[in-house]
């Protein structure tokens, strides 16, 4: 057989910590119209998700290798581990979390063609910042001062001022592989790249292209998560540089704006007391300076201005003459530390003094406070966690933060405190944990040895956080500042499946910790028993042996001040006939709707839109008809048919956004029969699609994907894992096959079956396949 070609791009990915973002970013690669490339994906020994996605990827696309390190190395081990695996002419550097934009490779492919293959191409990029701002580099005007040229390096220094990394730039891989370059450890590696192959390159072109979308984290940046002596690696890397220059002749004006771009590069670092904290900054400054003394080249002329006043007593090595020109100058550090001074008086003087003098006092470690959906009846994760933590964790006293209108209906056993109340701010001030499936008020100051486990209340199909700065109809009621300090207080984020991780990971750039445990809310579709499906039915009012018919369409941004419902649903009752009857659930968002009244009070469908206790409106239901709301994901768990009525796909989409395509009809995105018309819908029951063989189909391929972890024992993992601190993940969840949901209703009330569907329900409910 012949060799197989030789592809024209190599584009090596390190990935660690990056599952919010890899997707996004190994979905700008295998999307080009350009084929030519393989995509080496490596995994540094990820603690999250992100080894399963690149997986996924090199599942679904040949070109796309994933790698998997047997011990984590850092982020230059990766970039080495990819080298050995690279065959392409050229090799490109794409961190994990940053992507490249349409139609780049083409645009590279093409600008190496016209200059003949160069030893280099520099590339242009943009930042693209978590609250949406784009901002320009300044590669543009040195990639001009080349425009269609092939150049050697040394003619012109001036490149050296682009930012110096690798991912910005192509490398030949001849080029690069003869002169034995590899990527050392620690910080600051890319620095030492690209100073020593610039020098070593015959030639070099530039791309005057915007290519790759630098990302600038919120949280979760190497450069704000390393300790402070991790980040002395930086002298150590520059020392090296000036090695390798050692060993060339001719370089005596490449030494010099090296040498300016290193100590710039120590300043910049410097300023930045995230990276270099009060009590290393003498001794970095020591540090700095001896490098400085050891390096400097002759004939060396620092920058005029302030900055080359910094120069200079950045030579000196003194602390306390650095401190008098901060204060006489300024530092964008000052101007920070001013501000945060601001914010603190100012929320000083907003929260209640009785709850700042709670603050002062213990905090309760065997207090937790519970909430769901703004202060309504408890429900939802929070309320399966509080009831396994009554079995669990006995010890642990739990109060509800519940709304006055909620008060009556609260369940049995439950003590309620209400919001905006002294008990109210007594509790939220000593309590070790506070447990939401949204967020707590602005107020609430996150304290040491507070405990914030956010639940959340669904898989999110439409955008979420951050992403929703692109949707005008959410954006102009959404305050990001406020949203994202909200988010800074989680400890701990639950998570049903890896779809969901992603996107929490992304648009919520915070320290908290995925916990993947499934959620605890759908714990209770395999655990309750036939009795528990009669039960529920019969507290509804269906009557024996009616198709129960769940429908629970979400809230429209577009359309949140009352219930207009996209259905006749009188019709829809009408044309289905006796054997089906319609529970209606509106979104909570929504108030009483006077015509869902009157069409229930007629017999004509059952109004549940009160109800407090989604969950077992599902076990009660025969069937889901949903458009967008997340209760689908949930809904999956019981593995009973759902049809999709999307008549506004594209206005939705349009102005909410969405994370997948719904109606792609592809196994995964779609859970059944897509409807997007009143009569598809009637017909969809009356022609048996709903419970055909093709939606069962979707149906279990959708259950693979966003129903991974639920099994029955998520409420369990989370308390186990929160409050009584186990590391290890307990009880290991259940693999999918081995799962048994709740019995339909159909086979709960004893009603015969036909042949098959008979024999397929008693497989389903063989014995039961995991310990209860």
């Amino acid at each position: 057989m012949p060799a197989a070609a030789t592809p024209r791009f190599s584009v090596i990915i390190p990935v660690y910590g990056v599952e919010g973002y890899v997707r996004e970013c190994l979905e700008s690669m295998i999307s080009q119209n350009y084929r030519d490339v393989e995509i080496i994906a490596v995994d540094d020994c990820s603690p999250d998700g992100s080894g399963a996605i690149i997986d996924e990827f090199a599942a679904r696309d040949p070109r796309v290798k994933a790698v998997h390190r047997a011990e984590n190395g850092g982020i230059g081990a990766a970039r080495n581990t990819g080298l050995d695996h690279a065959t392409g002419d050229y090799l490109l550097f794409v961190d994990g979390d940053d992507s490249i934009r349409p139609d780049s490779l083409a645009a590279v492919a093409a600008r190496l063609e016209e200059a003949g293959d160069p030893d280099i191409l520099l590339l242009d990029h943009v930042r693209t910042h978590w609250d949406g701002v784009v901002e320009q580099s300044n590669s543009a005007k040195y990639l001009a001062g080349i425009r269609g040229r092939a150049v050697a390096p040394l003619d012109h220094l001036e490149l050296l001022r682009m930012f110096a990394v690798v991912w910005n730039r192509a490398y030949r891989r001849d080029f690069f592989t003869a002169n034995g370059f590899r990527f050392a450890d620690g910080l600051y590696e890319d620095a030492l790249m690209v100073y020593t192959t610039m020098a070593a390159a015959g030639t070099v072109a530039g791309l005057e292209h915007v290519v790759v979308e630098y990302r600038q984290r919120r949280h979760g940046s190497s450069m704000r998560s390393s300790s402070p002596r991790k980040h002395f690696v930086i002298f150590e890397q520059y020392e090296k540089v000036f090695a390798f220059l050692d060993g060339r002749s001719g370089l005596e004006e490449y030494r010099k704006v090296v040498f300016e771009r290193m100590v710039s590069h120590f300043l910049h670092t410097f300023a930045r007391g995230f990276r270099i904290p009060k009590g290393h900054r003498r001794a970095y400054l020591r540090r700095a300076s001896r490098v400085y003394r050891a390096l400097e080249p002759a004939g060396f002329t620092p920058p005029p201005g302030i900055l080359g006043l910094k120069f200079k007593v950045l030579k000196a090595g003194s602390y306390p003459a650095f401190q008098l020109l901060k204060l006489a100058n300024g530092t964008r550090e000052a101007a920070v530390r001013a501000l945060a001074r601001v914010k603190r008086r100012a929320g000083r003087r907003v929260l209640r003094a009785y709850y700042a003098f709670q603050r002062r006092l213990p905090v309760d470690q065997n207090l937790a406070v519970f909430s769901a959906y703004w202060g309504r009846t408890p429900a939802c994760n929070p309320l399966a966690i509080h009831e396994t933590a009554r079995r669990l964790a006995p010890g642990v006293r739990a109060v509800w933060a519940v709304n006055k209108e909620y008060a009556a209906g609260l369940p049995p056993g439950i003590d309620r405190i209400a919001p905006a109340t002294f008990g109210y701010w007594r509790a939220m001030a000593r309590a070790k944990y506070l447990v939401n499936n949204v967020n707590f008020s602005d107020a609430v100051v996150k304290r040491p040895g507070q405990i914030h486990l956010q639940t959340h209340h669904g898989t999110p199909l439409k955008r979420m956080g951050l992403d929703q700065q692109h949707y005008p109809a959410v954006a102009r009621s959404m305050d990001f500042a406020r949203l994202l300090a909200r988010v800074d207080r989680w400890d701990w984020s639950v998570s049903s499946n890896l779809h969901s991780t992603e996107q929490w990971e992304r648009v919520y750039p915070a320290a908290f910790t995925s916990l993947d445990t499934g959620y605890p809310r759908n714990d209770v579709y395999y655990r309750a028993t036939a009795a528990d499906v009669r039960r529920i039915r019969g507290e509804l009012g269906i009557e024996h042996g009616r198709r129960a018919i769940l429908y629970a369409p979400t809230v429209r941004d577009l359309q949140r001040d009352a219930f207009v419902p996209r259905l006749d649903l009188a019709r829809l009752a009408r044309e289905l006939g006796p054997e089906y009857v319609l529970l209606v659930r509106t979104h909570y968002f929504y108030g009483d709707d006077p015509e869902l009244r009157a069409l229930a009070g007629s017999g004509a469908l059952i109004d549940v839109s009160r109800h407090p206790s989604v969950e077992e409106l599902c076990l009660a239901a025969d069937a889901l008809v949903t458009d967008y709301s997340s209760v689908m994901f949930d809904y999956a768990n019981l593995d009973r048919p759902i049809v999709i009525y999307a008549d506004d796909w594209d206005v939705y989409r349009t102005t909410r956004g969405v994370t997948f395509d719904l109606l792609s009809g592809d196994p995964g995105d779609t859970p059944g029969v897509i409807t997007t018309t009143e009569d598809e819908l009637i017909e969809s029951f009356r022609g048996g699609a709903w419970e055909g063989e093709r939606a069962a189909a979707l149906r279990g391929a959708f259950r693979e994907r966003f129903c991974t972890w639920d099994d029955g024992f998520a409420a369990e993992r989370v308390v186990r894992r929160v409050f009584l601190g186990e590391e290890e993940d307990r009880p290991p969840v259940v693999p999918l096959d081995k799962r048994t949901p709740a019995p339909t209703p159909r086979v709960a009330e004893g009603i015969r079956l036909p042949s098959q569907a008979r024999r397929e329900e008693q497989q389903r409910l063989a014995p039961a396949r995991f310990d209860q």
